[in-house]
């Protein structure tokens, strides 16, 4: 009706919030471009410092090896054949029962470690920008970054005991094991970036299904160093306690190798980035390359 019409042209001239319409309309795309491939050095690099704070927060806490282990501490959680979860699972579980219904898994850089337990979205899907070969979706090794994060990440990181801060070591392995998972399987954007800037070279590589020819090709020792290198450096300097009372020379200072006491040694982190983070993204840039055809094919 002309009332009805006039009343939307007068809320659009005053600014009135769009409608839910609208509103659902507006929120089923993704209008960034932090997807592009373009940006994945950036992404990489913001990645790196999530992973760095998070291990940083864990190494405050011991072990607590009753964390990980089923039936350490009596959690509502249990298998399909009764025994019970670790404390560590049933954490998991539960932060991905609230992220799975805000969509935070139909993200193409977002894995689920219990991606069968996910429960329906309560908002609308989003649209996002995926410059990935289909077969991206089906890898997923979520399964050997929780035994590699527990069987050797966890112990090269934190002092041995038990000091029964469950629940505040749990949140930091929650959050170490998102971070390290998004991390470990944006290997599929680098992969893919390096297959489009030498198309024919990896194409011969994946007809002949070449693993270790593809790991070969896509593994460049220098850029592995300046990013060991560069973690390494992050971790002296985010893992040091700042005085509000900076005194001269304070560049000096920060750089000294000696007289400092690190949260967490950086050494530590750079050789747990190094030995286990590094290869097992290469891994996955493998894995997706061997597939990155077969859509085609």
């Amino acid at each position: 009706s002309a009332s009805s019409s006039a009343s939307s042209s007068a809320s659009a001239s005053t600014g009135a919030p769009p409608s839910p319409t609208t509103r659902a309309a507006a929120m089923s795309n993704d209008m960034s471009d932090r997807l592009s491939l373009d940006n994945i050095r950036a992404s990489l690099i913001r990645q790196e410092d999530s992973i760095i704070f998070g291990l940083i927060e864990r190494a405050q806490y011991r072990l607590n090896t009753p964390t990980y282990q089923p039936g350490g501490v009596e959690v509502p959680c249990f298998a399909p054949e009764g025994t019970r979860a670790s404390m560590l699972e049933y954490m998991l579980r539960e932060f991905e029962q609230t992220g799975g219904k805000i969509r935070r898994y139909t993200s193409p850089d977002e894995h689920a470690f219990y991606p069968a337990s996910l429960p329906p979205l309560v908002i609308q899907p989003m649209k996002y920008p995926d410059p990935l070969a289909p077969a991206a979706v089906s890898i997923n090794i979520n399964d050997r970054i929780m035994a590699m994060y527990i069987d050797n990440l966890l112990p090269g990181l934190c002092q041995a005991g038990d000091d029964f801060n469950y629940g505040s070591a749990g949140l930091s392995d929650v959050n170490c094991l998102q971070t390290i998972s998004k991390r470990i399987h944006y290997g599929k954007f680098v992969a893919e970036a390096k297959f489009r800037a030498q198309p024919e070279e990896y194409t011969a590589l994946i007809k002949a299904q070449d693993a270790a020819g593809l790991m070969k090709l896509l593994t460049n020792k220098a850029v592995e160093d300046r990013v060991v290198r560069r973690v390494t450096n992050k971790a002296a300097t985010y893992g040091q306690d700042i005085s509000e009372d900076l005194h001269q020379g304070v560049a000096a200072s920060l750089g000294a190798k000696g007289g400092i006491e690190y949260k967490v040694a950086p050494k530590t982190v750079g050789q747990l980035y190094y030995q286990w983070i590094m290869p097992m993204t290469k891994d996955v840039q493998v894995e997706y390359l061997l597939r990155r055809l077969d859509h085609i094919t």
